[in-house]
This record gives C-alpha cells, sequence and structure tokens, in this order.
C-alpha cells in the first residue's frame, strides 16, 4: 500500500475514497480452485489484483520485473512469485500454462516528444507492453478452451482509448493492447472466455506520486494544482483512482455475472471519456 501523496489528506476531494459500507459488505466471486497469473503484480495495480484474485480463493502467481517484491506479494497471499523480464520472449515461455484467468498489468512509461524518443524504448515499451500480453495468451489459452472457462482481464489506460502528447510508446502499446483484447474475446467466446479491457485514468501509484512530487517542486505548486491544473484536467472527477479500486473491477469481471461482458473497454476513468 502506498502512502497519501504529499499535501493530501485521506477523505479530502483529492485523497483516497473511503470505503462504503455498500462496498465493505458486497461478497465477491468465490475463485476457489481457479489459477490466476498477474504481471507486474509486485506493485501498483498489478499488487492490488493479485491480492483480490487471492481473497477470492484463487491461487496467484505474482509475475514481475523485481524479484523481492514479488516475493514479498506472493508470500503475503500464498501465492508463487516468478521473476520475469517481460521484454525477453525466452523468459515468458518459462511461465505457467495451467491458467484460469490472466492478468496483463506490466507496463512502464516514458514521455518525450517523437523525434527525440528512443527507439530503443520505444520497442522496449511494446514488447512489455503488447508482445508479452500475446505470448501469455497464446500459452494460457489452450488450457481455458480446454475447460471451457477462462477469464481475460487486461490493464489498459484510458489512454488506450485517448491520446495525450509525448507519450508515443505508451499510447500505441495501450491502443495495441485494446486491439488484442478484442480479437482475443471473439476467438475465446465459442470456448467460455472472456477478455476485456480495464481503462483507469491516473492512478495512486509510485510512479504517479514520483511524478506529483517532482512536477510540484520543479513549479513551485503545491500537490494539489498538479493533480487539477495537469494530471486532471480533463477528468470530471477531480481524485486518482486507487488501485483497489481497478481491482475490484477486474474481480467483478472474474464473477458469476459477467460472463456475457466481453470484447469491452470499461472506462474508470472518472468521467474524462465523457467529455
Amino acid at each position: 500500500m502506498t502512502s497519501p501523496t504529499p499535501g493530501l489528506t485521506p477523505g479530502s476531494p483529492l485523497g483516497p475514497t473511503p470505503r462504503g459500507d455498500a462496498l465493505a459488505g458486497t461478497s465477491g466471486p468465490d475463485l476457489t480452485g481457479r489459477t490466476a497469473l498477474v504481471t507486474g503484480g509486485a506493485s501498483g495495480i498489478g499488487r492490488a489484483c493479485a491480492v483480490a484474485l487471492a481473497e477470492a480463493g484463487a491461487f496467484v502467481h505474482v509475475v514481475d520485473l523485481h524479484a523481492d517484491a514479488a516475493k514479498d506479494v506472493a508470500d503475503g497471499i500464498d501465492g508463487e512469485a516468478h521473476a520475469v523480464d517481460l521484454a525477453d520472449p525466452a523468459a515468458v515461455h518459462t511461465l505457467p500454462t495451467r491458467v484460469d484467468i490472466l492478468v496483463n498489468s506490466a507496463g512502464l512509461q516514458h514521455v518525450a516528444a517523437i523525434e527525440e524518443f528512443p527507439p530503443e524504448r520505444f520497442t522496449l515499451i511494446q514488447q512489455v507492453m503488447v508482445t508479452a500480453p500475446f505470448l501469455l495468451l497464446r500459452r494460457t489459452l489452450p488450457h481455458m478452451y480446454a475447460n471451457g472457462w477462462g477469464r481475460v482481464v487486461n490493464i489498459s489506460s484510458v489512454h488506450g482509448l485517448r491520446a495525450s502528447s509525448f507519450k508515443s510508446a505508451y499510447v500505441t502499446a495501450k491502443h495495441a493492447l485494446e486491439g488484442l483484447s478484442k480479437v482475443t474475446a471473439l476467438e475465446g467466446a465459442p470456448h467460455g472466455v472472456t477478455s476485456n479491457c480495464l481503462c483507469p485514468g491516473y492512478t495512486r501509484t509510485p510512479l504517479v506520486e514520483d511524478q506529483i512530487s517532482a512536477q510540484a517542486a520543479a513549479h513551485g505548486i503545491p500537490p494539489e494544482q498538479v493533480l487539477t491544473d495537469v494530471l486532471l484536467r480533463r477528468s470530471a472527477a477531480k481524485r486518482l483512482i486507487e488501485p483497489e479500486e481497478i481491482a475490484a473491477a477486474a474481480l467483478w469481471l472474474c464473477g458469476p455475472h459477467s460472463g456475457f461482458v466481453t470484447g469491452a473497454s470499461l472506462p474508470l476513468d472518472g468521467g474524462w471519456t465523457a467529455s
């Protein structure tokens, strides 16, 4: 769990949203006997998804580049850690194939104008955020098809639906993931497999918190102003979304009432795409 952004108090309009009685009293799906694989599972959205799936009864493979962090998460949920560089196809091929739920959450960012963007960095982002999910689908779909049930949850972004300047590699990768998810949905439907994208806006993760602190220091403005004037300018809801909120949506997609939801892109963007 990351600490609140400096300058923001829990419960304030820009701070974490308290869990209400309705959310706290809601029983989720029973995933006992299911096996999940979550990439980027050591922190942020991936970690929240791994924890949520484990709490619902699934056995979770926690995949991350950072071995110690992955082990910490896996130990806490009685799962299994896999320290893997998803940019390496050979490493991806070492991961389990007997998976019922695949959550593609791993990602990275680089901000630069196109003419200044390092080509090797562009390639790396596509390898981690597009090629690795494709390779994991090739490995895990046969098991899902054989069992007549499977769930693919792709952690996309509002940037899978909209573009922002200076993020050419990230926006390209998220748009590609959206397309891959839709093709998976079409091919998987006859086999009881659904595939969907979750499209959150800016999320309270260490990466985003570092951006807020850095920009606040660079511009000499408080963190709240960085949020409202920069990150959340296009969002109607002026706060960051919490990783646990995204994990709750991922868990719902694995539940008994979402079997007809497939090929969808679900915005969790505070109204960004509504404007």
